[in-house]
């Protein structure tokens, strides 16, 4: 939101206040709290008929500084709030603070982190690193109030953007990826891939020069990021305070680690849920004949299958959701789930969190007053999507207990999970169960969705069982995995914006991903289908969707048959590697699909790159977005090996090459020792039996002597085996470590040269 006109003056109607000097400042060991004029005070007159600021300093975390500026303390607080771990408020209890005053000049210090006021000067706290450096400040305008004609208050904050300086993050956004110069509303739409709307807003931002800033409202966040005031980082929201915390780095990955703690850490999935999904797709037509075609298909052209997936019509029409088959397309589901379980595979549902009037559950929620009402008692209610609406209060306990209780027969039935779909369009003009101010709860409803979903299969499938498909989120949504991108176009451009929101969304607190392969809306030309193949099955998640036409491989002629064979196997070889990507992401919150910054924030190179990532920590990936197979892409420094041809690509460089649709830019990071499973089958096999550890450029190994460690998770992500890599002159000794991991054999690759053996291997690289 705007409320400037230039430089000079405000737009009409706009009033703004500016913080300008601090008139008095009360520290505590481990909390500052200032209160700053809006106008210079030269005389004791000044002070009265004027508003005061209060700027509360406080840290709920190492290397976490939080800043509250409040103008009218008195405002009710109905919720929701963000649950913050480890945060106090501000209150003292657990702090992580320290202070220090030296004559003019006080210092907040939490960690690496450094917040510094000089009372000497104008206002304009400042953020320093570990080194002393300045990371950003709030400049003269950089804490304010505004009011405008309507009768709205805005509390307004500003960053600093030094030169040079990219942002990143906001949640899934397929706008350009870097945020510099963009006006942006962070408020939940149904708006697909292709436009401004974002179905997952997360008040987070990541700076390239090492902090991060997240905002704690979880409401409507304006932003203008160098776009209002071009050397500004900008946000306002409408209402009495702004509380926001400047995350300390000094590396992305570092930001992403403090900034997960804060709101929670990615939950990992289950082992199985990283094998490729089949769909029913959305308005096709489908019974048990269909499916059963479809898996019969994948399994007489040896293309493993892990989930099935039963979209939005497996219900009655007019009637969504009543979470009951319909019995003219379904008449036997019991038995259908037994034979489908009996192939191996695992089963998702289509849900949402919507009640037709048709269905038998509008009456039933409407009576114990399970449904939103408006504020004079009514149901609220649409036809938008499904007839005469409504939606389930998620804010009563008892209403996310009735509708989990719905899917509890659902997983009884032999159900694993579910796609949460939807949770965007979310009413304003409404009375909540719990007195939520509505406009708060527009954003915040998903988070009550996805949370009672996921909880419900953690409770009835246990620890490290629960997965979802979720479409929507806020901050904090991470903790309940896995997000896919909603619905894009059959096309080039859609994967290209795809890949986009999806890289936005990592670097927003989320660590796994995934999108539609081949796109949603319309039929994908065979060219978009097989190219796509090979980026969706080189994401974290994998699954084969559309709207109108099935995506079954062979519906896109036999060459894309051998694509999607070629890549579901090469994903189930590569699990062992991918999987402690997985814990790493559940355990720091760098997630699995990385940006280049991410690996290598001090590459210049690598800061705006939107259409090629890091798959974990060794292996780059950059999807090919053309039918003839040219793509551009960039090789940081060192000696690379493509993973498939074994062609090696010495960097920084970039190339432009032309791909077969067997193939795409694939190579592994100079001096990766990458674990590869014998089992090719199943994304969930036993990894430690077979296994192969292949050196990529043993010359780029650390040090002679210092070792390099390679974990191998088990599927709980315990650690199943280490093994330590050292380079010793000509040759490399890889050791196991744990009794049992000692006792299995291994192999250990280098080029064409191997060597086998069991709790140590010794293999000569010239």
């Amino acid at each position: 939101m705007k409320f400037t006109d230039g430089f000079w003056l405000m737009r009409e109607g706009v009033h703004a206040s500016y913080a300008t000097e601090v008139r008095d400042l009360h520290v505590s060991s481990d909390h500052i709290t200032a209160y700053a004029a809006v106008r210079r005070v030269e005389h004791r007159g000044a002070t009265l008929n004027t508003p005061l600021i209060t700027v509360e300093c406080f840290s709920p975390a190492e290397g976490v500084i939080g800043v509250r500026a409040t103008h009218h303390a008195g405002k009710a607080h109905h919720g929701p709030e963000f649950e913050l771990f480890g945060a106090d408020g501000g209150s003292g209890g657990g702090s992580a603070a320290t202070t220090r005053r030296d004559g003019t000049v006080t210092e907040l210090t939490s960690g690496p982190l450094t917040l510094r006021f000089d009372t000497e000067q104008d206002w304009g706290p400042v953020f320093l690193d570990g080194e002393g450096r300045r990371l950003t400040a709030v400049e003269s305008k950089g804490t304010a109030f505004a009011t405008t004609a309507d009768g709205g208050h805005h509390m307004v904050a500003q960053l600093a953007l030094g030169v040079g300086e990219n942002i990143y993050g906001l949640g899934e956004r397929f706008t350009p990826y870097l945020r510099n110069g963009q006006s942006l509303d962070l408020w939940q739409a149904d708006g697909g891939t292709s436009s401004e709307q974002a179905y997952k807003n997360v008040p987070f931002y990541l700076s390239s020069r090492g902090y991060g800033v997240f905002v704690n409202h979880p409401g409507k966040v304006s932003f203008e990021i160098g776009s209002e005031s071009v050397g500004q980082v900008q946000f306002s929201v409408e209402d009495q305070s702004l509380e926001y915390y400047v995350v300390a780095g000094p590396s992305p990955k570092d930001v992403l680690t403090r900034y997960t703690a804060l709101t929670g850490r990615p939950a990992l999935p289950p082992a199985w849920s990283f094998g490729l999904w089949l769909t029913t797709s959305f308005c096709t037509a489908y019974d048990e004949e269909t499916v059963t075609s479809f898996v019969d298909g994948m399994a007489e052209r040896e293309i493993p299958l892990s989930v099935f997936h039963f979209d939005c019509f497996w219900m009655r029409e007019y009637q969504w959701s009543d979470f009951r088959w319909d019995p003219d397309v379904f008449p036997d589901p019991d038995g259908m789930l037994a034979r489908l379980k009996e192939r191996g595979l695992r089963i998702s549902m289509w849900i949402n969190p919507y009640i037709a009037q048709k269905s038998a559950l509008f009456a039933e929620g409407a009576e114990a007053g399970y449904l939103v009402r408006r504020a004079n008692g009514d149901i609220w209610q649409w036809d938008l999507w499904q007839p005469g609406m409504a939606l389930v209060d998620f804010t009563d306990p008892a209403a996310r207990e009735w509708y989990a209780g719905k899917l509890r027969a659902l997983l009884e039935q032999g159900v694993d999970c579910f796609k949460t779909d939807f949770g965007e369009r979310v009413p304003t003009d409404v009375v909540w169960h719990d007195g939520s101010d509505p406009e708060r709860m527009h954003n915040y409803y998903t988070h009550l969705y996805n949370r009672t979903v996921f909880e419900l299969l953690e409770k009835e499938r246990g620890g490290g069982e629960a997965v979802l498909f979720a479409r929507s989120a806020t901050a904090g949504g991470q903790q309940f995995p896995v997000h896919w991108g909603g619905d894009c176009f059959a096309s080039f451009n859609a994967m290209a914006e795809s890949l986009r929101g999806g890289l936005s969304l990592s670097l927003s607190g989320f660590g796994f991903w995934s999108h539609d392969i081949g796109g949603f809306e319309g039929t994908p030309d065979p060219d978009v289908f097989k190219r796509w193949l090979a980026f969706g099955l080189l994401s974290s998640h994998s699954r084969l969707h559309g709207n109108v036409s099935y995506r079954v491989p062979w519906a896109f002629g036999e060459e894309a048959v051998d694509v999607a064979r070629q890549f579901t196997l090469l994903k189930h070889r590569l699990m062992p590697y991918l999987y402690g990507a997985a814990v790493e992401a559940h355990r720091t919150g760098v997630p699995v699909m990385r940006p280049m910054l991410l690996e290598f924030p001090e590459d210049p190179a690598c800061r705006p790159l939107d259409r090629q990532y890091m798959l974990g920590p060794d292996l780059l990936v950059a999807p090919v977005f053309s039918a003839d197979g040219e793509v551009e892409y960039y090789v940081p420094a060192g000696t690379w090996t493509h993973l498939l041809s074994g062609e090696v690509v010495t960097g920084p460089v970039w190339r432009r090459q032309t791909y077969g649709f067997d193939s795409l830019p694939l190579f592994v990071r100079p001096g990766a020792v990458l674990p590869l499973g014998a089992d090719d089958q199943r994304p969930d096999g036993e990894w430690l039996e077979g296994l192969t550890l292949r050196v990529y450029e043993p010359a780029a190994l650390v040090e002679r002597g210092v070792p390099v460690t390679v974990t191998v998770p088990d599927r709980v992500g315990a650690d199943a085996a280490v093994f330590r890599v050292v380079r010793e002159g000509d040759c490399v000794r890889v050791t196991a470590e744990g009794a049992s991991a000692r006792r299995l054999p291994f192999r250990v690759e280098w080029g064409d040269v191997g060597a086998e053996g069991a709790g140590e291997v010794v293999l000569g690289v010239g």
